[in-house]
């Protein structure tokens, strides 16, 4: 096995975790969206009547 074809099965073998960051990451944003989601709605409401009135 060449030192090119170690190096690539290496990379390889990193791709699982790369998807698992992905996921949790993805997690995350929909566990704040859901649980900091109305509070920021309503203080961009509040923020855009406060300019346009």
């Amino acid at each position: 096995m060449s030192i090119l074809e170690s190096h690539r099965h290496d990379e390889r073998g990193d791709v699982p975790g790369w998807v698992m960051i992905t996921v949790m990451s993805a997690g995350l944003v929909a566990l704040i969206t859901a649980v900091a989601g109305p509070r920021l709605q309503t203080m961009l409401t509040q923020a855009l009547s406060a300019v346009g009135g």
